[in-house]
């Protein structure tokens, strides 16, 4: 093999190369992100007393989605309309069935299970870093056991 027919040879490996990695960059940026899950239970008992949801604050990125399990029977999860973000999308769940929940504005969102808001069952969705709506969230009008289960969370929030 004579120097000329390496070079050609060399250079097109090198060019069949540029064109594999080009076209394989292609394909996956077309790949759409997955979303990620997290599961929320909603318990007649667990780490915080009676009537939780755990774990308490989720936090996740715009897009993902948190499925809330009704563990123990009697619970629904639904979203705090004054607890949510503009934008943001409210849903309801039914008594005793699973809800997915997908959250796609940033912000902070309050859920309440109805039957039991009044005895504190509440958890906070964290979407994204976005906690402009915190204020709002925090003036909004609830049981006092909802109020305590709350203030925690919210302090965790104004720390990070």
């Amino acid at each position: 093999m004579n120097w000329a027919t390496y070079w050609l040879r060399t250079e097109n490996e090198v060019n069949a190369i540029r064109v594999i990695t080009a076209t394989a960059l292609f394909v996956l940026s077309a790949v759409p992100a997955i979303a990620a899950n997290v599961d929320v239970q909603m318990l007649n008992k667990g780490e915080a007393g009676n009537m939780v949801m755990e774990p308490a604050i989720v936090r996740i990125l715009p897009g993902d989605t948190v499925t809330f399990l009704p563990t123990d029977k009697g619970h629904n999860a639904e979203s705090i309309k004054e607890m949510t973000p503009e934008g943001g999308d409210l849903f309801k769940g039914s008594i005793g069935k699973e809800v997915v929940a997908s959250f796609t504005v940033p912000g902070v969102y309050g859920i309440k299970c109805a039957p039991h808001f009044g005895m504190g069952m509440i958890a906070l969705v964290v979407v994204g870093d976005d906690v402009s709506n915190l204020e709002a969230a925090k003036a909004a009008q609830m049981p006092k056991k909802a109020q305590e289960r709350f203030a925690p969370l919210f302090a965790e929030i104004e720390t990070q």
